[in-house]
């Protein structure tokens, strides 16, 4: 597990909060494409499992959008608030 972060807290919403982070600061821009499940599980150094659950629930809050085949990519229109 990457030391950045804290396994005394769910590593799934870390993983979560990493990639929202990204997508406020610029480096992930509404539209793009945001890493895999596996590329942000090898990055991170956490269980693929961990990352989709992380992915999952960022589709679920409005944060991405998932394109069968393609992937994962920023939502044209992210939530303001968290």
């Amino acid at each position: 597990m990457s030391a950045d972060l804290d396994r005394t807290r769910a590593v799934w919403r870390q993983a979560a909060q990493i990639v929202i982070g990204r997508i406020k600061d610029g480096t992930y821009p509404p539209g793009t494409r945001v890493p895999s499940t596996l590329e942000l599980a090898t990055e991170l150094g956490i269980a693929a499992s961990t990352s989709q659950k992380a992915l999952a629930h960022l589709r679920r809050e409005g944060w991405l959008r998932g394109e069968s085949g393609i992937g994962t990519f920023v939502a044209d229109q992210p939530p303001i608030d968290s």
